[in-house]
């Protein structure tokens, strides 16, 4: 009876497997990513196969106890009983395979790829290893529901249970001065950082939008995080979309503390409510001196263009923090300034006294008293 569906081990194939350790496009949680391509199966769901439910229920109780979409216990199964597809079903298997060895873990996604039968799923892990494997097996156990060849799946338990015995990967703990993401003129705005008084010793970090999207923040936390836009190239065309590049560079504001600053574009307010809905504070900056009120409603700080000056509003005050020059980035040098500027305001004496006194030469003023709350 089988026969009369296609092979799903040839179908159903995994492309990419990896883990994420920091806070990432899904989740701040770390997580597992498979992608699958489904083939054939993208028009078989579940109900179309008379023995699956049964055969992948039998096999792990638990998955009764899944709310999926519905939102309620049983919510999967009837989801699987009503026709759901096969990327959908090894997300959930994963998480069931870790709840079997104790690992208590429900958050999953799965989401189309770029092509039709393309998919991204990602799931909680306790353990990268034990996330890594529970991917694999949980393919091998769908494949099999699907071909009727599925039985028991100890063997699958047993094994995450001695992976989940080996140490696991530690935790990131890097804590890096500024964050800088962007489809353009990151390194550009790293450099005028760098020429207005940091040195290569400060963690300034270029964060590239595809690498974000594939292995999340190569750090723990940051002081100060700047986004320069959402005009992304250098990731799949589906994350290029407004609201997905949004998302995606705004994961810079999952690393900075409660109450932290993140730089952010005037205008960009999708961008702006993302950052505060992280629980962080938005500083603004243009390039010409067009900020909106919807803007300044809600920046604790405005970098903005006059003439060739370099103006900034903060509460009721407004100052000259550097002046345009023709070897950067117009962007690139008032989001700079800006960031100089509050790192110095916020936290002073971690700043070195190179980098002090050269603020102090390029105009820019550093506050004595920073540091206190505002």
């Amino acid at each position: 009876m089988a026969d009369r569906f296609p092979d799903p081990k040839t179908e159903i194939r995994m492309t990419t497997l990896h883990s994420t350790r920091g806070p990432n496009y899904w989740s701040r949680l770390p997580i597992t990513r498979m992608d699958l391509t489904i083939g054939a199966y993208e028009n078989i769901s579940s109900a179309d196969v008379p023995w699956f439910t049964k055969a992948v229920v039998e096999a792990m109780p638990g998955l009764r106890d899944h709310r999926c979409s519905i939102g309620e216990p049983g919510g999967f199964l009837i989801r699987l009983k009503r026709g759901t597809y096969c990327a959908h079903i090894v997300e959930h298997v994963a998480l069931e395979l870790q709840g079997m060895i104790g690992h208590d873990v429900g958050y999953g996604r799965t989401r189309g790829g770029e092509s039709t039968g393309e998919y991204t799923l990602i799931f909680e892990h306790h353990h990268e290893a034990v996330g890594l494997r529970a991917a694999a097996l949980a393919l091998e156990i769908v494949q099999s529901a699907f071909a009727n060849t599925l039985d028991a799946v100890d063997y699958a338990v047993a094994e995450l249970r001695a992976l989940a015995e080996t140490s696991s990967t530690p935790p990131m703990i890097q804590n890096v001065l500024c964050g800088i993401t962007g489809g353009s003129q990151r390194t550009e705005t790293r450099a005028e950082m760098l020429r207005l008084g940091f040195d290569s010793n400060d963690l300034i970090v270029d964060v590239s939008p595809a690498y974000m999207l594939e292995a999340g923040l190569p750090y723990s936390s940051s002081q100060l995080a700047i986004i320069l836009d959402s005009e992304l190239t250098d990731v799949p065309e589906r994350f290029r979309e407004r609201r997905r590049a949004d998302r995606l560079v705004s994961v810079l504001a999952d690393a900075v503390p409660e109450g932290g600053i993140v730089i952010v574009p005037a205008k960009a307010w999708e961008i702006q409510d993302l950052v505060r809905d992280a629980g962080c504070r938005v500083a603004i900056f243009a390039t010409d001196n067009d900020v909106t009120s919807k803007d300044k409603k809600v920046a604790r700080a405005t970098a903005m263009v006059d003439g060739r000056r370099i103006v900034l509003e903060e509460l009721d005050r407004s100052f000259e923090i550097g002046w345009i020059h023709d070897r950067s980035p117009v962007a690139a040098q008032v989001a700079a300034a800006l960031a100089t500027f509050t790192l110095n305001e916020l936290q002073p004496a971690e700043v070195s006294g190179s980098a002090r006194e050269n603020t102090r030469q390029s105009g820019i003023p550093i506050d004595d008293r920073a540091g206190v709350a505002d």
